[in-house]
């Protein structure tokens, strides 16, 4: 008989959610600069080596934790209901999910981490998403074959009020149910769409749109020579 091919070490899942809980803790605490692989084994119970063999960055961890966290509702599938005003809710009704599976502390670190490094903004819609953040191109393309938008439609009204409100909404401990929802994309979101199409210019980056133009710095204020000083 040919020998069996080893298997390797069976996953601890015990193991997973006490790692899973470590790094969504330390979100919530010190956010996402503030996480490092020695704190999440400490608090886990699991050792460096067993981190590093699951995953290879503390990036890849976050969004595994992520994964079987916050966003594990939905995670993945792409949204195409046939109909631009179900998808534009069906987003809403996942973002808010999302949000509501965290603390909003943790939420808004999350923006932080984003803002800050729009890299892993895109790797956590990638990997959780679409997670409702963002407005996908290929549903506003989709949106425009079946003449529900003109062409040129830009996603910058979703991206800058969606996420803002609902996290607002969150923070603040005020529900986004239904017909809050329908509200928001009935008086805001499909107006907003249509007349940007209409403006014929490109829009700013959206707060959630992962690449939003950060404030120029205040200038410094110019030095004064010793003798032009006050006394």
């Amino acid at each position: 008989m040919p020998p069996q091919p080893r298997r390797g070490r069976p996953r601890d899942a015990q193991l997973e959610q006490r790692i899973v809980a470590a790094v969504l803790a330390l979100l919530g605490e010190k956010g996402y600069d503030g996480i490092s692989i020695e704190e999440v084994a400490r608090r886990s119970g699991a050792s460096k080596a067993s981190l590093y063999r699951r995953w290879s960055s503390k990036r890849d961890m976050v969004l595994a934790a992520l994964r079987a966290g916050p966003a594990q509702d939905g995670a993945g599938e792409a949204v195409d209901t046939g109909s631009l005003r179900e998808d534009l809710l069906e987003l809403c009704r996942r973002l808010d999910r999302t949000m509501r599976r965290t603390d909003a502390r943790t939420a808004m670190l999350l923006l932080e981490a984003g803002l800050e490094d729009p890299e892993l903004c895109a790797a956590i819609e990638t990997a959780v998403g679409p997670t409702g953040a963002r407005l996908p191109r290929a549903m506003l393309e989709a949106a425009e074959a079946r003449g529900e938008l003109p062409p040129g439609a830009d996603p910058f009204v979703f991206e800058e009020v969606v996420g803002s409100a609902l996290l607002l909404r969150r923070t603040n401990g005020l529900a986004a149910d239904a017909s809050y929802l329908e509200a928001l994309v009935d008086a805001i979101v499909l107006p907003g769409l249509r007349a940007s199409a209409a403006l014929g210019r490109p829009l700013p980056a959206g707060i959630f749109s992962g690449a939003p133009t950060p404030a120029p710095l205040p200038a410094a204020p110019p030095h004064q020579h010793p003798s032009e000083e006050t006394p």
